[in-house]
């Protein structure tokens, strides 16, 4: 997983983190992750969070596909059986 550089920003990369998750797990706009930020103290501009978003977010969603476990389903090969009814084959999707 290549880590990622928070050098230059104001913000510490745990809010960077959390509010970029927030944007993007809940399909929240970035007014309203501005307002929960404001609620917790944070001025921070619904462009800044407009900006961590198209600046990390492709970042983390790489990062998270590298880890997602690999499906084990070969959907390219049919696999036959051999089924007893009648002697035929059959081909099981």
């Amino acid at each position: 997983m290549k880590p990622i550089s928070y050098a230059g920003h104001r913000f510490s990369p745990e809010v960077i983190r959390h509010e970029i998750w927030l944007y993007l797990r809940f399909t929240l706009s970035y007014r309203d992750v501005e307002e929960m930020l404001a609620e917790r103290g944070l001025e921070v501009s619904y462009e800044t969070v407009r900006r961590w978003v198209v600046k990390f977010g492709p970042v983390f969603a790489r990062n998270l596909r590298r880890l997602r476990p690999r499906s084990t389903r070969c959907s390219a090969a049919i696999r036959q059986y051999v089924l007893p009814f009648r002697l035929s084959r059959y081909t099981l999707l």
